[in-house]
């Protein structure tokens, strides 16, 4: 038996917003609940509503600028950066710029949207 798993066709999540999330492992993927690991790319003026998730969510930019809002201080994310944002912080998620941004979003344990919590 093997004891690894290459990943060739992720799973592409449904969005109504422009955003592709391409994930490569975990719920919806791979079936494992630990880890998510999702490519990812936010179409520029894109943007989701606060949210507290009950994970830890890793980011690393690829290409362009994300924008992160946490406890009311805003943060700019650049190619070439990562940030690590901890289970239980209200967050928002944007990309206000002109460009698209690409990245790669982790999750531990693996993303749910039972447990993201978004705002209405």
């Amino acid at each position: 038996m093997k004891k690894y798993y290459i990943q060739n066709t992720p799973f592409v999540v449904p969005t109504t917003d422009g955003k592709l999330i391409e994930e490569h492992h975990g719920k919806a993927s791979t079936n494992n609940a630990e880890i998510s690991i999702a490519h990812m790319v936010a179409p520029s003026k894109w943007s989701e509503p606060f949210q507290t998730p009950e994970f830890d969510e890793y980011t690393y930019i690829i290409k362009g600028k994300k924008q992160f809002i946490i406890d009311d201080e805003i943060i700019v994310l650049e190619t070439g950066q990562s940030i690590q944002i901890e289970k239980n912080t209200r967050v928002q998620y944007s990309n206000p710029f002109d460009e698209p941004c690409e990245y790669i979003a982790i999750c531990k344990p693996a993303f749910d949207f039972t447990k993201v919590h978004r705002e209405e």
